[in-house]
């Protein structure tokens, strides 16, 4: 067994496609420990030897509204294709990593399924406090 090198928090999917989105992944993600190893990633009963990965990309991004940095990291085998939602606040990800990985910037993207949700909770706000201030 190889040593652990890093433990953090996430959100994990084994979704198709781009996942550099808000959207319906994200919202029934796993949520748990992804533990970085010397030799594989592990999250709950999720196992990536690092001899598997076929391709690992590490975006980061910033939020949007509150400008907290982030990481999503993609990586591909060929049974799945596993997105992690990281946070950025550490330095680890910013280092070198045990497997390698192509790193690139972006930006979160946003499907309709978030907008719709946004525009709702907004919506839901504004009557609340039109209620809250109406004269009695």
């Amino acid at each position: 067994m190889s040593e652990l090198l890093h433990k953090c928090m996430t959100k994990a999917t084994t979704a198709e496609g781009d996942q550099r989105k808000y959207g319906p992944h994200w919202v029934t993600s796993r949520r748990g420990s992804l533990k970085v190893f010397g030799d594989r990633l592990e999250c709950g009963d999720w196992q990536i030897d690092y001899t598997e990965i076929k391709g690992a990309v590490l975006c980061s991004f910033r939020s949007l509204f509150l400008r907290m940095p982030g990481y999503i990291l993609t990586v591909e085998t060929n049974d799945r294709t596993y997105h992690f939602g990281l946070n950025g606040w550490g330095q680890f990800w910013k280092g070198d990593l045990p497997f390698e990985v192509k790193r690139e910037n972006g930006k979160l993207g946003f499907t309709w399924f978030s907008v719709i949700v946004r525009v709702i909770l907004v919506g839901y706000i504004v009557y609340v406090l039109w209620k809250w201030n109406a004269p009695r």
